[in-house]
Parts: C-alpha cells; structure tokens; sequence
C-alpha cells in the first residue's frame, strides 16, 4: 500500500509543478503623462517599433480610461479601487483630514503585489512609485514598495525630476546617487530585464509580476542628444498638420471611427503659421525632446521583450502597455529662448498645451481634466493564445484603471482577500477584463471620475462631464455629450436633455457620497501647499 502511494504521489507532483508554472507571467509597463496618439500603433509619427510589436501580437482596445492624473491612476491600478477609497483623491502627501484625501495608501486595501503573493508569485518594480507621503529614509517607509508587497525595487519615490540626476532614486528601502552617464530611462528598462534574469537562476520556479513605471515623457524635457537628433526636422509641420496626419492614420489604423471628428484646435493654442520662424526652433526642439523619451522608453521595451524571448518565456507572459493620463499643458520653464541646452540636465522644460493638443488627437482638453483629452488612454495586451486575433483592435464597452487589479487576479487565479493584517479591505470597483481581450462584451455599467473638482460620470452612450472653477465651491457647469455619436465632445446636449442630466447627476453624487469624494476641492498643488501640510 505505502509503496502505491509513494507511486501515486510521484505522479501528482509534476501535475502541480505543471499548474504552478502554467500561470502567467504578468508586466505592466506604463508610460507618464503621455497621450492617446502618441505610439505608431496608435497613429503617431514618433517610432515606437517595440510597443507596435505588442499590439501587433496582441489586440488594442478602443475605449480604456485612466484617473486623469498619475497619483490616481496609480492607486487605482494597485488596489483595484476607486482613488479615493484607496485614500489617493488628490496627490501625495497632502493630508487633508478626510478618508478620500490622505495622500498616502490607506490599509483598507491590498495592493496587486501583496494579493499575488498568496497566489505563489514573486513580485518586482521599477520606476515611478509615486504613492507615499514620506519619500525620505528616516520617515514611515510603510507605503514603500517593499512594504507594499514587493520583492524588489529600483525607482523614484516621488512624482517627477531630473532623468539625469534624480532626487529619490531608491532601490529597495534605501535612496541612492545616480552614477555618471545615468538616464533614468535607460536604468527602468535595465532594472526590469535585470530583474527576470535573477528570477530565472533563482531554483524555484515561481511566476512573476513585473510592474515598469516609466517617467518618460512627464516633465522635464530630459533626453539623449542622439534620439533628440532623429526628431528635429519631424516636428518643423507644426502641430496643426500633424495633427491632421495622425487623425488620418488613426483612422487608418481602426482605433477610432469616422464619429471620432477631428476636435478643433485648441483656443489657448496658437496656429503654427503665426508662430514667428525665428521662434519655432525652439517649439520644435521640444516636442522632438518629447518624442525622444518615448523612442528611448521603446527601445528598452524592446529590451525587456527581448529578455523574454531569450529565456522562453513570452508564451505565457501577459504584457500591458498603456499611459497614466493624456498629454500634459503645463508650463514650466527655467531657461530663455536659447535652445542650446534645452534637453540636458541644466533645462527643466515641459511640452506646453501646443504640443499637448497634438498628443491628445483626436480629443479635447489635456491632462487633470476629465474630458477625454484627459483620461483616454492607449491600451494594449499581448498574451498568446489569450486574446482575440493578433493585431485585433476590439471596439468594447469601456473599461477602466480599477478592472487590472481583478483582471490580473483572474489570470493568477489569485482570491481577494476579504481583510489583511487585521484590517478589512474594500471590495473590488473594477471587473476582469480577460474576456474582454479576447473580444467578448462587458456587462454594461457606469464609470465615474473625479479629480480637483472636475467630474465625470459615462453610462451608456452618454458622458456628463465639468471642469472645476479656481474659485470655491469649485463646482464648473456640466456638459452632456452622446459618445455614440460625438465621442470627441464637440456638441454638448445639456440644455436639449435636461432630464438626463438630472439623472446622471444625481448617479454621480450618489458615486461620490459611497466612494470617500466629498469634499470636493480645486485647486491646484501650489494654493493647496498653503492650506494642507505636505509630508515630502
């Protein structure tokens, strides 16, 4: 008899060995402050010949929404939750005082990687962290990466800086100096391939999760003067012809429809012929700085595939690529006109609205706002022989930053835990999306926003939207679009359907009272520093 189930356990062994390493391999790569348009595969001019590659092997969704900005999406991403519950509303670090604005990750949740684990996965990250209050070594490392059910990390703590000489470059719990030649991009992609090689000598088996948090192309304007250089005679159209160019391809491509219509030009936007030609080298010089962030990201993307190739292991890994908010109009400047240096280290430049206008194509608005200039992401999934036909662009119903949790949990075969470390833990806002990638359609339902008193609701074919006031209660007048038919918001309905805006006002406050939103607040970082004490 011992002797049977000494055979018998033999030969379950292998089976569970077989069923351990059948589950996925999962990487998350995200791309900062970026928009719709901006990757070939997704109608840009800029070359991303490795992020195409995974929409060509995998499928690209129409319709994916993120937060509107990167301390939001972030939490929500991590936690499956809504910002606000997870306590993310606004940014890090301002505490103010109600469960929705803590500015830090409150324990009523479990994060991707700690859920995983349970689930026999090791789990790693690089890059933008960017959802802690303390960033310093001597403060509360309890929201670090490490802390967070991470195995390793190398990255930034905090939101933005330098790509040559970053402030909070950390691996593991301990802050770091880059070292000569340092390009913070470059050391994302190497961190993550250096992160599967070790995995694979390790004896065990286990599969992992990889999440690679870029900063390109957030602000500053930081690249190598070799793929800046690719760029410069590209941008010398202008924004308006290029924005023409990418509306076509896109069309081309079947990532949006004819009922995609062209927005118009911004109005804090000036047209590129009353630009002065003494003036625009300048203009042209940044956007091709832009454009060489993500060329660089891609070409360590590249790297990062290439590493799965090598050791096998791109059969059974899912890969997501996508952008934590749409192209970004902020101003910053601590240089004059000369261009000489624009791009190094000894410049801190953003792109503005003018460029941001294009990155957005074919939406209105940018960045904070919760138009779909603000929250429409690309998105794209490659996982052989999980997903619709390669290179299928799947019109579905829209999905949102809270479905990855519970979609990488189902790939896993990962359970939610109902409380952790003696805390209980919110439910689940978001959805699997599994059989979305592979083209089947989603029950419908309602999804929401809000962030520094902007607000959205979208359900069914319509979209209640606003844009908050600088001035107290904050609360801008809405507008209704039909998405079915003007998916650009370029004719809003508010006063012909009074009614529906009714209706899907009073869904969006009930939203807001369940889900920690209230008070509402808008203003910015800088008149915030002088109301809330910020922990950085």
């Amino acid at each position: 008899m011992k002797r049977l189930k000494l055979i018998a356990l033999f030969l379950i062994i292998p089976f569970f060995i077989k069923a351990q390493q059948s589950k996925p391999n999962i990487i998350f790569i995200m791309a900062d402050d970026m928009g719709f348009s901006d990757i070939g595969s997704y109608g840009s001019e800029i070359k991303t010949p490795n992020i195409d590659k995974l929409a060509e092997k995998g499928v690209r969704l129409k319709q994916f929404y993120n937060t509107g900005r990167c301390c939001p999406t972030r939490a929500s991403l991590l936690t499956g939750q809504y910002s606000h519950n997870a306590g993310m509303g606004y940014m890090t670090g301002f505490d103010q005082g109600v469960p929705g604005y803590k500015g830090d990750l409150n324990k009523n949740n479990v994060t991707i990687a700690e859920a995983l684990k349970h689930a026999g996965y090791d789990s790693f990250m690089c890059g933008k962290w960017h959802v802690c209050s303390n960033v310093r070594p001597k403060g509360t490392q309890e929201n670090w990466p490490l802390q967070r059910g991470f195995e390793r990390y190398f990255g930034t703590l905090n939101g933005s800086g330098s790509f040559f000489t970053p402030k909070t470059l950390t691996t593991g719990n301990k802050l770091i100096k880059a070292e000569k030649d340092f390009y913070y991009t470059d050391a994302i992609s190497d961190s993550a391939t250096t992160f599967i090689n070790d995995h694979i000598g390790k004896k065990d088996k286990n599969p992992f999760f990889l999440y690679v948090a870029y900063t390109a192309p957030h602000w500053p304007l930081h690249a190598k003067e070799e793929d800046i250089k690719k760029y410069m005679k590209v941008y010398e159209k202008g924004w308006e012809e290029l924005r023409k160019d990418r509306y076509k391809k896109q069309l081309e491509l079947g990532v949006i429809d004819k009922n995609y219509k062209l927005s118009n030009r911004e109005d804090s936007v000036p047209a590129w012929n009353s630009i002065p030609k003494s003036e625009r080298a300048i203009w042209i010089k940044r956007m091709a700085t832009y454009a060489a962030q993500i060329d660089c990201m891609d070409q360590g993307i590249g790297r990062i595939t290439a590493t799965l190739d090598k050791n096998n292991l791109t059969q059974n890994t899912m890969i997501v690529f996508m952008s934590d908010n749409g192209g970004c109009a902020e101003y910053k400047s601590t240089m004059d006109k000369s261009i000489d240096k624009l791009g190094s280290d000894e410049s801190f430049e953003s792109y503005r609205g003018n460029w941001a206008n294009l990155s957005n194509t074919p939406f209105r608005l940018y960045k904070t706002r919760v138009h779909e200039g603000g929250i429409h992401t690309p998105f794209i999934v490659s996982w052989p022989g999980h997903t619709a036909k390669n290179g299928s662009v799947i019109d579905n119903e829209p999905a949102h930053i809270i479905d990855l949790m519970p979609t990488f949990l189902a790939a896993a075969g990962a359970k939610y835990p109902e409380t952790y470390k003696g805390y209980k833990i919110n439910p689940f806002n978001g959805q699997s999306l599994l059989s979305v990638f592979k083209g089947e359609k989603m029950p419908e339902r309602a999804l929401y926003w809000e962030h520094q008193a902007n607000r959205a609701i979208r359900y069914q074919d319509w979209k209640l939207v606003s844009k908050s006031t600088e001035i107290a209660p904050y609360i801008g007048k809405w507008e209704l679009y039909n998405l079915k038919n003007d998916k650009t918001e370029l004719i809003d309905l508010a006063t012909k359907y009074p009614k529906k805006v009714k209706e899907l006002e009073d869904m969006w406050t009930k939203w807001a009272n369940d889900n920690n939103v209230f008070p509402l607040n808008g203003t910015d970082l800088d008149l915030r520093k002088t109301q809330f004490e910020r922990n950085l």
